[in-house]
């Protein structure tokens, strides 16, 4: 299928992977292209430019299709050297950048020069008009289900979509909840043009993730896993807390900016994922038939054992097209009525037969 986001960025698949902190590393970015959709390499993930750029050349060895890299902008005691990271993007021939946390404005004309699209990941409509206002090619749309940050309004998607379909220009994904075909049908009914979909790819082979947490998401009803997530919530905000404390901690004792040693680590212990709605959608099935056998509305159950993407944005797809045919199907009866009308002045056949 054919939007202005397939056609901006040059994939099949209206799919964007989303850019998750210590998920989103060459092996998943390089699956996700190869699947047809835009797979994303997170940026700040690697602890240095240089490292950026070895892992977008190993995405470019993995794959011959788009990528895109994910820099987010966060405000910090010692700041990234993105200077570094925007160039190593640009040399390493990125064509797609998606950028969250800040205004990107001062990294803009950089990318513009080196065509690189952009596309601003947003929490609000006024955010998102923003964005287009400044230059930004499109924006990702981040309803309260979206992991990460979802913003301070808590405005969730079927709100917050159709009103940024009202009031944008530049087309716009929906991110937060999207889990299958049925998500990517629903947020461009709501005027979307793709979606944004990151917690779904977690239950794949190729995130880097603890069996533990895949099966944790492939087997928890909504319930279950929204309670999990409310507690996972709580934890983070307390571990912002300490890292708060001890940053100021750090501004007060250290003029040298040296690394205080109660400030976490980034060792993979105290590493957080922040799993999104998404993983409610999820379900599961441990049927051994292969997957052309199952039953219709079975495929995506069958999809979480086997839990591989590229088998997961095919089978997006193939929804699309049963939702393009059921459609195609309602429009020919809707025209078989208006001859009815026409041909029998407002008397259709059906009401004769009956």
């Amino acid at each position: 299928m054919k939007t202005r986001i397939t056609e901006m960025f040059g994939i099949e698949h209206p799919i964007i992977q989303g850019g998750m902190h210590y998920v989103g590393f060459a092996e998943m970015a390089a699956a996700v292209s190869n699947a047809g959709g835009l797979g994303i390499i997170t940026g700040l993930t690697q602890k240095t430019p240089e490292l950026l750029a070895n892992e977008i050349a190993k995405c470019r060895d993995m794959t011959d299709k788009p990528f895109g890299v994910n820099l987010t902008f966060l405000p910090m005691v010692n700041s990234p050297d993105y200077p570094g990271y925007v160039k190593a993007i640009i040399d390493g021939g990125v064509k797609a950048v998606e950028t969250a946390g800040n205004n990107p404005v001062a990294v803009l004309p950089f990318f513009k020069e080196a065509g690189i699209k952009v596309i601003h990941k947003c929490t609000s409509v006024r955010h998102s008009l923003k964005a287009q206002s400044i230059g930004c090619d499109a924006v990702s749309v981040d309803g309260f289900e979206c992991g990460g940050h979802p913003g301070e309004d808590d405005v969730p998607n079927f709100i917050l979509l159709p009103r940024a379909a009202e009031e944008l220009e530049i087309p716009f994904v929906a991110s937060g909840g999207m889990a299958d075909g049925r998500s990517l049908v629903a947020a461009l009914a709501l005027g979307a043009e793709g979606m944004n979909m990151g917690t779904r790819f977690i239950a794949t082979q190729e995130a880097p993730v603890h069996e533990k947490v895949k099966q944790a998401l492939r087997d928890k009803d909504q319930c279950k896993y929204y309670r999990s997530r409310a507690k996972a919530a709580i934890a983070m905000m307390k571990h912002q807390q300490e890292q708060q404390q001890a940053r100021q901690q750090l501004v007060q004792v250290s003029h040298q900016q040296q690394r205080h040693p109660s400030l976490p680590s980034q060792s993979s212990s105290n590493n957080h994922l922040l799993l999104g709605g998404g993983g409610g959608a999820m379900n599961h099935h441990r049927g051994p038939s292969p997957l052309l056998d199952l039953p219709q509305g079975m495929v995506m159950q069958h999809l979480m054992n086997q839990h591989n993407t590229s088998m997961v944005v095919a089978h997006l797809q193939q929804q699309m097209q049963r939702k393009q045919l059921i459609k195609d199907l309602l429009f020919m009866e809707d025209q078989q009525r208006r001859a009815d009308a026409a041909l029998f002045g407002g008397t259709t056949f059906t009401s004769m037969m009956g």
